[in-house]
């Protein structure tokens, strides 16, 4: 009998490990990759790192540690993106210049500047770059990256990255490119918003596809054992939240599904909530008529519910809110960014007054259309408030990014 239980706690304690994202491990991120090598690519060299507490190996020790503690390295200098180097920085707030616990003086890329001046780079001879990502456009990550990739090119320093896996997948992309008017943090480069690649290849594109103004010296230090059709939970990698909203690999999707309308104040995507980013809801709407309607659909992959809540910032309010949530059964046949598009349409046929683009929104239109990479989506979207009228526009690169970002794959 005893045996017996000894073998069910067992395999239920692999199985929650499992569902962590905590299994076998099946791939090496570039930091577990570079260390195996014996730091060979940074002997001798003064480093300055640009992390934050997702840069950790498959134990959870972090890369600042790892890098700090490596013979023939000299850890000189870290920068912090937003949310900072140890994550203690809540999103949108200013990161401080200050000393690590290591002792090591930390630089900020989110606060007066955002890209490394020269007097942060004085004393560095090479940059490097460990910090995962959700694969998405507007995720202003890849934004700090790419700037720190100019800055190295304006500087003579090296850039290294260290990869690590796209929980989205390497296969999925989606959304118009970034138009000149439209550059900003939340959309850097002319590329989709979802870009299928890892941050590695991502690197290689913006680089030798002239995106950055100058070639810098880039050398990525790729994992071993990625497939670009793997989930996250496949890896057998210790999922860290990327930042307060992003608590799962998964979340990464539902980011992609429901961010751009989460630019306006119009309706709640769950942030502030139990569900960051897994539902849409209002004040006084029908929820099972909604998820009628959007259940009436049949877009692929994803299934709606009706739900009832009260998010923390409505509470002494009287408001209740009542909207859908929404489940991704089958991310690989999701066209996730499209899905809040349609809770859009369906929201302005139910509720006119409610139309995402009104008097009361406005103030968001520049937000909203930078995170989309143009003004053509609202404007065209706003007429009728029709998908079928945006998405010509908003499908019409995805072919040839497609074609292109071949070229730069570092993985089957």
């Amino acid at each position: 009998m005893m045996m017996k239980l000894n073998v069910i706690w067992l395999m239920t304690a692999l199985l929650c490990l499992s569902q962590n994202g905590m299994g076998a491990q099946r791939v090496k991120t570039g930091i577990e990759v570079l260390r195996e090598s014996g730091f060979k690519l940074l002997q001798g060299k003064r480093v300055g790192l640009i992390t934050n507490p997702t840069g950790v190996d498959s134990q959870l020790k972090s890369t600042v540690d790892i890098m700090n503690e490596a013979p023939g390295v000299k850890l000189v200098a870290l920068y912090g993106p937003e949310h900072g180097v140890r994550g203690d920085v809540y999103a949108g707030d200013h990161v401080d210049n200050a000393a690590d616990r290591t002792g090591v003086p930390v630089y900020s890329l989110y606060g007066k500047t955002r890209k490394p001046t020269p007097d942060m780079l004085r004393d560095v001879d090479v940059i490097v770059y460990d910090i995962q990502d959700i694969g998405c456009r507007s995720y202003t990550f890849i934004s700090t990256m790419g700037l720190a990739m100019q800055a190295a090119a304006e500087n003579g320093k090296e850039f290294v990255v260290l990869d690590r896996p796209n929980p989205i997948g390497g296969l999925k992309i989606e959304g118009n490119l970034t138009e000149d008017k439209f550059i900003s943090f939340v959309s850097q480069f002319k590329i989709p918003y979802l870009y299928g690649l890892t941050c590695g290849e991502l690197a290689k594109l913006l680089n030798n596809e002239n995106m950055l103004g100058k070639k810098c010296k880039l050398t990525v230090v790729p994992m071993k054992g990625w497939k670009r059709k793997m989930n996250f939970s496949q890896t057998g990698l210790p999922w860290v939240l990327t930042s307060p909203h992003i608590p799962y690999a998964e979340s990464a999707a539902y980011y992609a599904a429901s961010g751009i309308l989460g630019e306006f104040d119009f309706m709640s995507i769950g942030v502030g909530y139990t569900l960051p980013f897994q539902l849409f809801a209002k004040d006084s709407i029908d929820a099972t008529l909604l998820s009628e309607k959007m259940n009436a659909l049949q877009l692929p992959g994803v299934l709606f519910r009706p739900i009832n809540l009260k998010p923390f910032y409505s509470v002494g309010k009287g408001l209740n809110y009542s909207g859908v949530q929404y489940f991704i059964t089958d991310d690989k046949k999701a066209r996730l960014t499209e899905i809040q598009f349609y809770v859009m349409q369906e929201m302005a046929k139910l509720y006119p007054q409610k139309r995402c683009f009104g008097e009361t929104t406005q103030s968001r239109y520049k937000m909203f259309d930078n995170v989309c990479g143009s003004d053509q989506i609202r404007l065209r979207f706003s007429q009728s408030m029709r998908v079928d009228d945006i998405l010509p526009y908003w499908r019409k690169d995805e072919d040839a990014f497609r074609k292109l970002s071949k070229k730069y794959y570092l993985y089957k």
